[in-house]
């Protein structure tokens, strides 16, 4: 997912990919427009949700299974939107001082990533509640954003010239911790569904390492190969945590095992003096150079899934669909793969279905959005100034002559608005499209 600066994908006009927070959904984008999918059923069909027509986009994201979705176009790459797709509106837009690298979101909070920024938002009324300012250049917009409202961690580079990982509380607005993850620059970080554990990966794409983020200490090394030439485009947690799965600019997709009862095993094995095969293993191992002995205590992948060519950006999760757990990959070259995972370690994953994301269906429910009927409830702020919030003119105009109104509180063109922003947000509305269709 990556620039105007330096995106493959956009730079290519590939189709962008990208899963909401806990696995239920699939965005896509292509040329002039964007669906969402549904995936309770994708073992066999692939029902959208909805399809409308856009400017060419290369963000997406949805809140969790919600009506809203924040959406940044490639006409207007300093610009974010935040939509109601089932009330075809807009509910507010901001502008940056500089192109929007990536966004991420949860229930707490709307994380916008710059170059050399990072602005915090309170999803329940769109507004800056800080920004991290002069962080080291990230032409990607390396970051992660934990779905947990408990544990609501922001994570992202703290170094150019190593793979420091910044931890910082999204709620309290503090700093919690800092990783020394990798000894060169992180290409690829991810929290658990928790949130308590964070996956990291460096440029180098050898070893993938899991991290508490409460302390820093190391949970988990795994070995994805040995090749020193690898990208590592995606890393995701399993919706039930118990799995990690990665895919790089290679052919292969790796499935990790993280079997925290055998690490929590090996720990008190350590701590048994009078264990003979412990001591017999420190003793060779202390002869043996550290890379060595480092590659000796690395777990393997549990499985692999070997996909038709290289180069090719993949986005990959792993999640419970119908009680049965499945790997979904899905590919900027327009493809949508489901894999069944096997239950022993070394088996092959089994391709149960591939879903062409550039086909229309029958499921699509076109909307074409009325200008005329769009709500703004705190449009054309811009952001990114010297005090780095809301431009007061320009909120004072959108929320007709009231400076920092919260979102519904516009006595113009909202109406009820703001509830249905607090209701999406809160996620009582029931899954679905749009009540209306064309």
């Amino acid at each position: 997912m990556m620039s105007l600066l330096g995106r493959p994908d956009v730079d290519a006009g590939e189709v962008f990919v990208n899963f909401n927070q806990n696995i239920t959904s699939l965005a896509v984008a292509t040329s002039g427009s964007y669906s969402l999918y549904s995936l309770s059923s994708v073992d066999s069909t692939l029902d959208k949700i909805y399809n409308t027509k856009s400017d060419d986009l290369f963000l997406i994201e949805r809140l969790f299974e919600s009506s809203l979705v924040a959406i940044v176009s490639q006409r207007a790459p300093r610009k974010l939107k935040v939509c109601h797709f089932k009330k075809q509106s807009e509910i507010c837009n901001y502008s940056y001082s500089n192109t929007i690298l990536a966004v991420k979101l949860n229930r707490e909070r709307l994380i916008v990533c710059l170059e050399e920024s990072l602005y915090i938002h309170n999803i329940q009324d769109m507004k800056v509640v800080h920004t991290i300012r002069d962080t080291p250049c990230n032409q990607l917009g390396l970051c992660a954003l934990s779905s947990s409202s408990e544990h609501c961690y922001l994570a992202y580079p703290g170094s150019v010239t190593s793979g420091e990982v910044q931890i910082f509380d999204a709620i309290n607005l503090h700093a919690k911790t800092m990783i020394p993850a990798h000894d060169t620059p992180l290409a690829a970080i991810a929290f658990s569904p928790s949130g308590t554990e964070i996956a990291t990966a460096s440029e180098r794409g050898t070893v993938i390492r899991v991290f508490s983020s409460q302390d820093g200490s190391r949970l988990f090394e795994l070995r994805r190969g040995l090749k020193r030439c690898v990208s590592i485009v995606s890393l995701s947690f399993s919706t039930c945590a118990e799995y990690l799965v990665s895919s790089s600019n290679t052919e292969t997709v790796h499935i990790f095992r993280l079997d925290r009862s055998a690490a929590e095993n090996s720990d008190h094995g350590k701590q048994s003096s009078d264990d003979w095969m412990g001591f017999l293993s420190k003793t060779v191992t202390s002869y043996l150079p550290t890379q060595v002995t480092d590659v000796f205590s690395q777990g393997r992948a549990f499985a692999s899934v070997t996909l038709p060519e290289a180069g090719v950006r993949r986005m990959c999760a792993i999640t419970t669909i119908q009680k049965q757990l499945r790997l979904l990959i899905a590919s900027q070259d327009g493809y949508l793969y489901v894999y069944s995972i096997p239950s022993v370690e070394g088996a092959e994953c089994q391709l149960l279905k591939r879903h062409d994301l550039r086909l229309d269906d029958s499921y699509a429910m076109d909307v074409k959005v009325d200008s005329h009927h769009t709500s703004g409830l705190n449009s054309n702020v811009s952001i990114g100034g010297a005090a780095g919030v809301p431009n007061a003119a320009a909120a004072a105009a959108a929320g007709d002559g009231k400076a920092n109104e919260k979102p519904g509180s516009s006595s113009s063109g909202g109406g009820n608005a703001g509830a249905s922003y607090a209701s999406a947000v809160k996620g009582d509305e029931p899954a679905g499209g749009s009540s209306s269709s064309t």
